[in-house]
């Protein structure tokens, strides 16, 4: 901690400036996340990803071409049975989208996303993830040393 003299109304008084001034003023400048913003980026990535447009999208999720896009802008708060049927229509798990969503907040709000699958859920899903993980790195690695090679 370092002290400054700080003129306050022509009055120098000494104020403790250091770390914790650093972290009051990051605090102060993060945004706040606004949770439809972020739901409507998400639902317009994987539509642009798979190449459809708002009205093909719209049409299969029996939601006005209006709203849905109000829902993609952030402009409007979808509720879940409206999410669930956009997601559908997608054909994307509405856990997946909200999981998405949910790293994105937690990017935004500077906390830590794991990079990880918790055990209990490869193990529900009869997948050995780590298994498969280390036999496409083991293929990656083999073509790119074969192609190294020439």
């Amino acid at each position: 901690m370092v002290k400054q003299p700080v003129s306050v109304n022509g009055v120098v008084r000494w104020k403790d400036v250091g770390l914790a001034e650093q972290a009051k003023s990051e605090q102060k400048e993060r945004k706040m996340v606004v949770l439809r913003h972020e739901i409507g980026d998400v639902l317009r990535d994987v539509r642009q990803r798979q190449g459809r447009t708002l009205r093909e999208v719209s049409h299969s999720a029996r939601v006005s071409l209006g709203y849905l896009s109000e829902v993609e802008r952030g402009q409007k708060e979808a509720s879940s049975e409206l999410l669930s049927s956009i997601c559908s229509a997608l054909d994307v798990p509405l856990s997946s989208m909200l999981r998405e969503v949910s790293d994105r907040v937690a990017v935004a709000e500077g906390v830590a996303v794991p990079d990880t699958v918790p055990q209990e859920f490869s193990q529900r899903y009869g997948r050995d993830l780590e298994r498969d993980l280390n036999t496409e790195l083991n293929d990656e690695l083999s073509t790119g040393l074969l192609s190294g090679a020439r």
